[in-house]
């Protein structure tokens, strides 16, 4: 199955911020551009366009959204994540060969090993920044895709990286990972129905995972880089993906 490299590192929110930032008479033209982007993103990755542009256009369309809105207040009821937003934490780059030097079974050495072997940067979020609640959630969340990825032990597979979109859903109402959970359900159906059981398990499995763990949004995992991934996973009740 195709690998969804879209949804790696910072794939889906770099692009719609920095195209608010610098493009600010889009502004005016924000409804209906956002409705445009999400039925050309939409319907471009149902017939296989899972490009970084491609997810970065339906990031940026269902910004334009209230659903967004609805995230960020949904976040605020939880006073850790709420004090995320408000303080807009962007913790500096990630060093990967520092935290090589940590201990291998280390959150940080684990996460450096895994962004070495894929050849991933780390790093593009850097300078971003966000004007508004919503903007900052996408932000924070783009930023720590694949720290979501090594804590719940989800893959890159298609089939892991839509698990890993259900597990955000019962932490809080996601309008990205919805429209990707259900992208794939129809593309799959579509293109692939052999697939079907081996999709809804991820979607059940990962879902029930963020309805048992703790807020992952909450967590200042740079600033706990030295921690076993095992102690990780136990305070946030997470039993992870085993491959």
């Amino acid at each position: 199955m195709q690998l969804l490299n879209s949804l790696t590192p910072n794939a889906s929110a770099s692009a719609p911020v920095q195209k608010q930032r610098q493009n600010p008479i889009l502004k005016g033209l924000q409804s209906v551009l956002s409705k445009l982007l999400l039925v050309k993103s939409f319907t471009s990755m149902l017939f296989g366009d899972n490009s970084l542009e491609t997810v970065g256009e339906l990031t940026y369309g269902l910004l334009g959204t209230p659903a967004y809105k609805r995230l960020a207040q949904h976040l605020h009821q939880d006073p850790a994540c709420s004090a995320l937003i408000r303080d807009r934490y962007i913790p500096s780059a990630h060093d990967l060969d520092a935290l090589l030097t940590l201990p291998p079974d280390s959150l940080g050495y684990i996460y450096a090993a895994k962004m070495k072997k894929t050849g991933f940067d780390p790093n593009l979020h850097a300078g971003l920044t966000a004007s508004s609640d919503a903007e900052y959630v996408e932000l924070r969340l783009s930023q720590t895709h694949d720290l979501w990825h090594v804590i719940t032990g989800f893959g890159t597979s298609l089939v892991d990286e839509i698990g890993l979109q259900a597990f955000h859903l019962p932490q809080f109402p996601y309008p990205l990972a919805t429209m990707l959970v259900a992208n794939s359900l129809i593309s799959t159906t579509l293109k692939e129905p052999e697939m079907l059981p081996q999709l809804l398990a991820a979607i059940t499995q990962g879902f029930q995972m963020g309805n048992a763990a703790k807020p992952l949004f909450a967590q200042k995992w740079e600033e706990g880089w030295e921690k076993p991934l095992t102690q990780w996973q136990a305070e946030l009740n997470i039993q992870p993906i085993q491959r």
